[in-house]
Parts: C-alpha cells; structure tokens; sequence
C-alpha cells in the first residue's frame, strides 16, 4: 500500500471515529434545546387531547416541548415530516400504528416507509371509537341506524378523521359486517372538524375517537352517541353499549398511540424520552387529566414499556390485500372531499382505497388489541 494511500484511510477512519465521537457527545448533552412533538390531527381530537397534557408532563424529563400539529394525509403527512428530519431526538411523533397499515398496505404510493424510517420509543395510550349521528337523524340504536341507512339509500355518509385511519376503516367494517350498500366516506383531517360538522348538521353521522368531548356533546344533546367500538362498556358511560352488544358480533376497534423517532436516532436519546413518558405516564395527575378529557384511553403500563411491544405492534406482517374485492360501495359514489376541510392530497386515491381494502381481513390486520 502506498504512503499516499495509507494516510487516505487513515484520515477517513479518523473522520469516522470523530463523526461517531460527536454522535455520542450530542446524545449524552440531550436534550439541550426544545423539543418539537408533531401531533398527525389538527386541535379537538384524541391525539390533541394526549399530546398537549404528555408535552407538559414530560417538561420535568425533557425540558420544553412543544407541541405542532401537522395534520393531513391520515396522519402520513406527520409522520413524513418526523421520518425526514434529524435524528437527533429533536423532533418526535405522536403517532398511531394506523399509519403503518396505511403506508404499508393502502397506499399505491406510499409517503414513506415507517417500518425503515420510523423507529418505536414507546406506548402512550390505547383508544377506540364511537359510532355517533346527529339527533336530527332518527335513530336511537346502532341497528336502527343499519337499518334506517338501507332504507335511505342515498341519503347518509359518515365522516373520519381521514382516509386510512382506523376511524374510517372502522366504518368499512361496520358496512361490511351489516351488507349495507350505500354510506360513502367524507374524510377529514381531522376528527375536530368531522365532530363540528356533524354538530352543524353538515355531515350526519361521524367515528371519531372516543373521548369526553364527544360524551358531552351527547349527554348535552348536540350529539347521539349510539355505540361504542371498545369490547366492554366504559365505565363512565355504562349507559352506551358496545358495537357487539348492538347485534354486530366482530365490530371492535381500538388504536394504539405512541411516540416515534426518525430512523437512526440514538439509543441513548430513544430510552431517554422512553423514560420520561413512562415516569409521566406513572404520574397520577396525568391519569386524572386524561380521566377528565378522555373515554375507553388506558395509559401504558409497566407491560408495555419500551419500544418492543410498540415495535411488535407496528411490524406484524400484513396479508396482501386482494384488489379485486371490492369492498360495499355503492358505483359512483366514490368518497367525497370536504371542502376547506378534506385531505386532497391523500384523498385522491380514496375509491381505489376503498377498492383495495378486504373487510376480513381489515378485522385481522388492524390494530386490535387482545383483551
């Protein structure tokens, strides 16, 4: 080996050597500055609700957090961003494995790959939806809604907060599992919006995420909760049953938040912030914060520390869909975009979503949760 080249590697070992030694140095001085928490919705749904309250628990751990929502796409825009930022730590998801399913198995061209570019921290918290319709709609149970919808065809559409999400999956599911022919999907951007249209009168039935907005907003008449997607009642509103309990064995849904990275960030800043949510999910406050704001939401415990079981969550293998069954829905009604409200950017491809998605196997391969 020539004089020129040996002192080639060795410059270039000696580059690498400090590029690692800097990594290492940054890692032990996190965090030095604040922290950026982008939240996938817009403000007055679940991941609000969650992430606000975690941003400022966590102050004590991490020191500021600030919270950016960054909604479009079904969450994917969120978890775009974070994927393609530094990873340094400084910027983190509060993301939901919904995400995985939409990039992975629903989307022709997927925004990014989460299972390359996303790494797992932790588990913050397990939610399901409701099955909620505004009292102008002349119904009072989940079946007489089934019914009253293949009675009115035409007449009714339900809302989510976004193509992909499990809130509209859960209604594919709903159709699928009641033969109903004829609910088009109006997606959103979030389930704020979806939850104030229905209000107006705009949209007449919505899934959002369960949470003690949409349980006073029914208790004070401006909304009809009719069920639930949890596989028990709740036990602040034993009086709402479950979708089962209705007479529609297999409709149960529940989703998991939790915390994502950008690929490549480093092992000692991951089980930092791993740290600092389980110290602030341990806090009592915050389980009574989130009693106050939230229904049918469990905290992760000492069982789901860590990014392992987000990460077994997030990468459970999924069955190719069949993209010839078609999933009910009703020829030229494709899923309908909200103006000023409507997610164009992902929604463009929504029939053929619709087209692409296989009710059994919507049951298996989203996040389900054993209970």
């Amino acid at each position: 080996m020539t004089l020129a080249r040996r002192k080639f590697f060795a410059v270039a070992a000696g580059a690498a050597a400090l590029a690692g030694g800097a990594q290492s140095a940054a890692a032990a001085l996190y965090p030095d500055r604040p922290i950026r928490l982008v939240l996938p919705f817009p403000p007055g749904g679940v991941f609000d609700i969650v992430g606000r309250p975690w941003a400022d628990k966590v102050k004590t751990s991490l020191g500021s957090v600030f919270v950016d929502n960054q909604p479009g796409a079904g969450g994917s825009l969120a978890a775009q961003l974070v994927a393609h930022a530094p990873a340094d730590g400084y910027t983190i998801l509060l993301g939901a494995s919904s995400i995985h399913l939409t990039e992975m198995i629903l989307r022709e061209h997927p925004l990014l790959d989460p299972i390359k570019e996303l790494t797992p921290i932790s588990m913050v918290a397990i939610t399901c939806f409701s099955i909620v319709v505004n009292p102008a709609v002349p119904v009072h149970t989940l079946g007489e809604l089934v019914d009253y919808i293949k009675a009115n065809p035409g007449k009714m559409t339900f809302g989510s907060a976004g193509t992909g999400t499990l809130n509209h999956l859960s209604g594919e599911l709903l159709k699928s599992l009641t033969g109903i022919a004829d609910l088009p999907h109006v997606p959103y951007r979030g389930a704020g919006p979806a939850i104030a249209d229905a209000i107006g009168g705009q949209i007449p039935m919505i899934i959002p995420a369960m949470t003690n907005q949409v349980l006073e907003f029914h208790r004070t008449g401006k909304l009809r909760l009719l069920a639930v997607t949890n596989p028990t009642r709740i036990p602040v509103a034993p009086e709402i049953p479950t979708a089962v309990e209705s007479g529609i064995p297999g409709l149960f849904s529940q989703q998991v938040l939790g915390l994502f990275a950008p690929a490549g960030t480093p092992k000692p800043v991951i089980a930092q912030i791993d740290e600092a949510n389980h110290r602030a999910m341990a806090d009592a406050a915050i389980r009574r914060v989130y009693a106050q704001r939230t229904r049918a939401l469990d905290s992760a415990g000492e069982g789901d520390r860590g990014s392992a079981r987000l990460n077994s969550i997030c990468q459970q293998p999924p069955q190719p869909l069949r993209r010839d069954r078609q999933l009910p829905h009703r020829a030229g009604h494709a899923d309908r975009v909200v103006d000023g409200r409507g997610d164009s950017r992902a929604d463009r491809g929504d029939a053929a979503f619709a087209g692409a998605l296989d009710a059994e196997r919507i049951k298996r391969r989203s996040v389900i949760l054993p209970q």
